[in-house]
């Protein structure tokens, strides 16, 4: 399967995206990548997904990610909501999609429930709901990891010169004071589409209580998936355990 690959102009810069067997009258799964990711990230999950569910699969850069364009400035408070305001109408507009069905990993998980509220499934991934002590010490934990160089020039293999901004808007982003109150209620309370909430049982960036939270306050509700003994990348930790519990998810809603 040979993806094609994309870019789109939002404002600010262009998006680089990549695009799996586009399948028309089907809906296209759109996949929205972590705090420190990119497309290439992904590595082979985007072509796994897109054989194991039948339908078109599209990834993209944010803005400051990957082969994206830098960002112009800082993350707003509200990125979250704004991602799936801004840029995912852009991406749909530009490729022709029609109905999507976003799967977010990390942070993209909230970004997918904020874009899915009329599709017809919405799939999150170690998604976070609220800022949680966990999710917290973990990121301290990273701050300290990438106070060594190498790991920052881990990073710059992928995002180049844009990496300690890349590193910057997560870190910065999730310590300030004034992201402290954030959570995911309001993106829920207006989905209407069904959710698949999949999370590691130990994942260190978050608790079962995310995958809980994002289904119970969901307006159509949904389904919870905690893999055993997982962490916080299912699709590289456990990728056959998650393609299964996503294409079984959305072959029972019939999508």
């Amino acid at each position: 399967m040979t993806p094609v690959d994309h870019w789109i102009g939002v404002p600010g810069g262009r998006l680089f995206a990549r695009a799996w067997r586009h399948k028309p009258g089907r809906p296209t799964i759109l996949l929205l990548h972590d705090s420190l990711g990119c497309v290439a990230l992904w590595r082979d999950f985007p072509e796994r997904l897109a054989a194991a569910t039948g339908m078109g699969v599209v990834a993209y850069d944010r803005l400051g990610f990957g082969q994206s364009d830098p960002h112009p400035g800082r993350l707003a408070p509200g990125f979250i909501e704004e991602e799936g305001r801004v840029a995912i109408p852009a991406i749909r507009a530009a490729l022709g999609l029609g109905r999507i069905i976003p799967l977010g990993h990390s942070v993209g998980g909230g970004m997918a429930v904020a874009a899915g509220a009329d599709g017809p499934a919405v799939v999150t991934v170690a998604a976070q709901a609220f800022v949680e002590d966990r999710t917290l010490a973990g990121i301290r934990q990273a701050e300290t990891l990438f106070a060594d160089p190498a790991q920052v020039a881990r990073l710059e293999r992928h995002h180049g010169a844009k990496a300690r901004w890349v590193l910057d808007a997560w870190i910065g982003t999730w310590l300030s004071p004034g992201f402290a109150g954030w959570t995911l209620d309001g993106a829920l309370a207006r989905l209407r589409a069904p959710v698949l909430a999949v999370h590691g049982e130990r994942d260190e960036y978050g608790s079962a209580l995310h995958p809980e939270r994002i289904v119970a306050r969901a307006g159509a509700g949904g389904q919870a998936v905690i893999l055993p003994g997982c962490g916080h990348v299912p699709h590289r930790e456990q990728p056959e355990a998650l393609l299964a519990a996503v294409a079984g998810f959305l072959r029972a809603r019939s999508c």
